[in-house]
């Protein structure tokens, strides 16, 4: 069985359960792997066949969505010759982890394709969202990446398709603790703001971790350093709590090891509006803007906060099998 695999490599999720899925999947079929996005640091293990612009959003420095960056930042035409020049027929089906190229040029090549993704849990109406939802959102989530089956994963299983989050093997690794700093992933954030912000609050040692950042360096309470897969882990195992955007495997890591978690999801990306709301349900905490109570909001939780715990995580070899069943057409479509 051939299987050609697409990751978007804008997001540390889709990487993170990219590590963990494929290798798994090469134990049982051969896989190529497609990765797509131009604004990405993270890379993935073993061999990409294919690497193409696709598509991907751009941030401001306030923590939301450049909604003008993104769309001057478009190539319709690249898409399409991307689209165009994969040879899907080659392949018995395609798994999209919310990556357009592989899912519309299987579409138009009548490859199945199967949706593997925390996306594809917001197929699902039983999926928590704000009171007041965006239709222009949910229409994007749909047709972004379309998929003729869903494996979705959220924090719960809030539908017969949804997965609970699949972990990274690092994480599952570490031996948790708790000391007096927090641990701070807000890339979307300047970090010279946020240091100004979390040099009010002493009752605690800050450790910011930031994309723009070359140097590491102390102002204060607040440590900020670059981002860093083995320094991260070592500030995220001991740390009190985790302070990160509504993204999906963040949230769900700190969850899993007994951190407290207090979320701020990024502006105008409605996936995260929907996360923080599904952990505010679950019992963590959410801020939606800055306010000038922000610091009076971080006292609070440092004091307050409790830790929410995930009710379970993904069997990965039983995903791998329902992955490879719906390859054979034996799972239903959506």
């Amino acid at each position: 069985m051939r299987i050609l695999y697409g990751v978007q490599g804008t997001g540390h999720g889709h990487i993170s359960r990219a590590k963990v899925v494929i290798p798994l999947l090469r134990e049982m079929a051969e896989v190529d792997v497609l990765i797509s996005g131009y604004n990405f640091n993270l890379e993935l293990d073993g061999r990409i066949a294919f690497k193409k612009r696709g598509i991907s959003l751009s941030y401001d420095s306030k923590g939301a969505v450049d909604i003008l960056e993104t769309a001057l930042a478009l190539k319709p035409v690249r898409f399409i010759k991307d689209m165009q020049a994969i040879p899907v027929h080659e392949y018995d089906f395609v798994i999209s982890d919310f990556e357009p190229v592989t899912a519309w040029a299987a579409q138009k090549s009548d490859v199945q394709c199967l949706g593997l993704s925390h996306q594809a849990a917001f197929l699902s109406e039983k999926t928590p969202r704000p009171s007041k939802r965006s239709k222009v959102a949910e229409g994007v989530i749909k047709h972004f990446a379309p998929c003729d089956v869903a494996i979705g994963t959220h924090y719960k299983r809030y539908d017969d398709f949804i997965e609970p989050p699949i972990l990274r093997p690092l994480i599952k690794e570490l031996n948790p603790k708790i000391e007096g700093h927090i641990t701070v992933y807000l890339p979307a954030f300047d970090h010279e703001t946020l240091v100004t912000l979390f040099s009010q609050i002493r009752e605690v040692e800050w450790e910011i971790f930031s994309p723009t950042c070359d140097t590491a360096y102390v102002r204060n309470n607040v440590k900020v350093n670059p981002v860093g897969n083995e320094t991260f882990l070592k500030s995220f195992e001991s740390a009190l709590g985790l302070l990160c955007s509504a993204g999906f495997e963040g949230p769900s890591e700190a969850m899993y090891l007994g951190k407290k978690l207090l979320v701020i999801p990024i502006k105008n990306q409605y996936e995260q509006i929907c996360n923080a709301v599904a952990l505010e349900e679950m019992g963590a905490r959410a801020i939606y803007d800055i306010k000038p109570d922000f610091v009076d909001q971080l006292r609070d939780w440092i004091k307050n906060g409790k830790v929410v715990q995930l009710h379970e995580i993904c069997d990965e070899q039983k995903l791998v099998q329902k992955i490879i069943e719906v390859g054979k057409k034996e799972a239903l479509s959506i």
